[in-house]
């Protein structure tokens, strides 16, 4: 299963990002497919604080807008939305632990966590820090 970190999911949906024809094109192949593909929860959280934040976008995504966007996603049949279970709190640990995280890393830890505790086998961003979790593969789809 793919998963789909917030940046990719942000250039899907402005149109004035100069990533967004592909991010786009890549989001939807996987919307309209047959195969299994995630979304964390809290990258959706993520998505609609920064698409309607006005200190990033001028105008920014009015709220209304960005709550259809994620509900758009959420109508695809082969989406999986990954939140935490019971074993959400040692793979999380040993991630940070492992990779020496703290600070604002801690959220990329907890979406890294989400991916491995579901067995997602691929995260899709352009973030390059995850890197830095073992046990996922990470993967750049706009290059």
């Amino acid at each position: 299963m793919i998963a789909i970190d917030t940046n990719i999911l942000v250039y899907a949906h402005r149109e004035d990002s100069p990533f967004h024809q592909a991010a786009f094109r890549r989001v939807a192949e996987l919307a309209e497919g047959v195969a299994s593909w995630a979304i964390p929860w809290p990258c959706l959280h993520e998505f609609l604080a920064i698409v309607t934040h006005p200190r990033i976008y001028a105008p920014p995504t009015p709220l209304a807008r960005a709550l259809d966007q994620v509900e758009a996603w959420l109508e695809s049949p082969s989406l999986a939305v990954l939140g935490e279970t019971a074993a959400h709190w040692p793979v999380l640990r040993e991630l940070l632990v492992g990779g020496r995280i703290s600070g604002p890393q801690v959220h990329d830890a907890r979406v890294a966590a989400l991916c491995c505790q579901h067995g997602v086998r691929e995260l899709w961003t352009v973030d390059r820090d995850f890197g830095r979790f073992a046990g996922i593969n990470v993967a750049n789809p706009l290059v």
